[in-house]
């Protein structure tokens, strides 16, 4: 896939810490990340890596008193060409662009769907909010969009509550309601991980879909590589709280660079894979270990304790983002190595 490179989301160095009992913990770690318009960017790793932490510090929506952005930049162009710090604006300059500019579309439905108030209202109401439309005018809007995302009898389901919809549905309404005011920068947190396989296949023609049309950059959050690999022109993978890996999505599953994201691409499954392993007797490939606890982390690269690559140089610092080519970078100091 071939993308605009103009950017209308430029992270750089991004902090993000969290307040606990035992002290300040890192959650994001310095990133650097851009989106351009029409592009989509694939943020890919391991739960605890870092990556939702990463979506939450853009809308700027970290639990009050307990997660911060504690430095770097988060520059968001809008609809009407400014560019601006999104780590800091006050609340009622961000409540402006939430749902306006940028659009969420969260993991569970129901987490981010009001169970006391209908479907229409609830897509109706970034319309009322954010373009003064009258009540009446945001609802039709409403059920049109209900209608763009593939919902049948959309003027019925406009008056049905959340628990009256499948979880299909339910996602289908979000990402609605998403959409309602057009934004420039849509975020997918996990949007298809609580959805079976054949829904998950529908929600994500129906992002390609409405992306093409609109014209919008995406920010989309995942674990499943396969999912990447449908719908991303870039990704960035993303290990204890930085950016270990990133460049064209072709690119790096052709030739990863780092010893993460080779064994992330060895323990996706092929088709027939897991029947021919267990009449060998053999197991399908995994990373071995975890990843480390934010509140202990190991010295030097966070990922040597499970890298088979490891040597005594990978605990002597945090390995610089080196670039493999001019739009491929890899955080490992042997990633010439990894590549052969």
């Amino acid at each position: 896939m071939n993308a605009p490179t103009e950017p209308i989301l430029d992270i750089r160095g991004l902090r993000t810490v969290f307040r606990t009992r035992g002290g300040e913990i890192t959650a994001v770690n310095g990133i650097d990340l851009t989106v351009g318009a029409g592009e989509t960017v694939a943020l890919v790793g391991e739960s605890g890596s870092g990556k939702s932490v990463t979506s939450l510090s853009v809308m700027r929506l970290l639990t009050r008193n307990i997660g911060s952005i504690a430095a770097g930049s988060i520059h968001f162009r809008s609809k009407d060409g400014r560019s601006r710090d999104l780590a800091v604006l006050d609340e009622q300059q961000m409540r402006q662009i939430r749902g306006d500019d940028i659009g969420m579309v969260f993991q569970e439905p129901m987490s981010s769907l009001n169970p006391v108030f209908t479907i229409g209202d609830q897509i109706s109401e970034p319309l009322r909010v954010h373009r003064n439309a009258a009540r009446k005018s945001a609802m039709e809007a409403a059920i049109t969009l209900l209608e763009q995302v593939g919902i049948p009898d959309a003027r019925r389901r406009a008056g049905q509550y959340p628990h009256e919809l499948s979880g299909g549905m339910r996602q289908r309404a979000t990402i609605a309601m998403a959409l309602a005011c057009d934004p420039t920068l849509l975020i997918a947190d996990e949007p298809t991980t609580a959805l079976d396989v054949t829904i998950q296949a529908q929600i994500l023609d129906l992002l390609l879909k409405l992306q093409r049309e609109r014209g919008m950059g995406v920010l989309f959050v995942t674990h499943n590589l396969g999912v990447v690999a449908e719908i991303a022109h870039r990704v960035a993978v993303m290990y204890a709280g930085r950016i270990v890996e990133q460049g064209p999505v072709a690119e790096v599953f052709r030739n990863p660079r780092h010893p993460y994201t080779l064994g992330l691409l060895a323990s996706m499954p092929k088709l027939g894979e897991a029947t021919r392993l267990k009449q060998d007797g053999q197991k399908l490939a995994a990373i071995p270990g975890v990843v480390p606890s934010l509140a202990n982390m190991p010295g030097g690269c966070a990922f040597s304790p499970r890298c088979r690559f490891a040597i005594g140089a990978c605990q002597a610092g945090v390995p610089m983002l080196e670039s493999v080519d001019a739009v491929h970078q890899s955080r490992c100091i042997r990633w010439q190595e990894v590549g052969q």
